[in-house]
């Protein structure tokens, strides 16, 4: 899977991809824009171009889906998962992460740890999280660091 945190103003995702047990790549970006909103997927990577259509058109999703993100849609951070074939949608108005490794970063977060430096503890303990760590400021652009 994956884990993307977000603290202050920052979203720092790993760049690891799995297959079940197997590391499939170490240098993914998990970033994917559409239009003027931009999407930082973890879950199913088969599952992300349904999620995000479903996403901009309104529609629903398979309810087999596997899929979150954390979404800047017109100057917010959002929290959006798949729950029943419906999207869930939540302003993340405090430090947020998703995926596999979600847990560990979101407790480093509330120890004080930066959203960087929380995907990079998850590293040590999740599997599924590994590789680069990739960091974008939420405003005014996202380019990574």
């Amino acid at each position: 899977m994956t884990t993307i945190a977000y603290k202050d103003g920052v979203i720092a995702c790993d760049s690891r991809i799995t297959s079940g047990s197997l590391i499939v790549d170490d240098n993914e970006i998990k970033m994917v824009k559409k239009g003027d909103v931009v999407f930082f997927l973890a879950g199913s990577t088969s599952d992300y171009l349904a999620f995000i259509d479903a996403y901009i058109s309104g529609a629903s999703v398979d309810k087999d889906s596997d899929c979150a993100a954390l979404v800047i849609d017109k100057g917010m951070v959002y929290f959006v998962s798949d729950e029943e074939g419906k999207l869930f949608k939540c302003p993340a108005k405090q430090p947020y992460s998703i995926g596999s490794g979600s847990k560990h970063a979101i407790t480093a977060m509330d120890m004080g740890a930066t959203a960087s430096e929380a995907v990079k503890i998850a590293m040590k303990r999740d599997a599924s999280t590994g590789g680069k760590v990739r960091t974008y400021k939420v405003a005014p652009s996202l380019k990574a660091h």
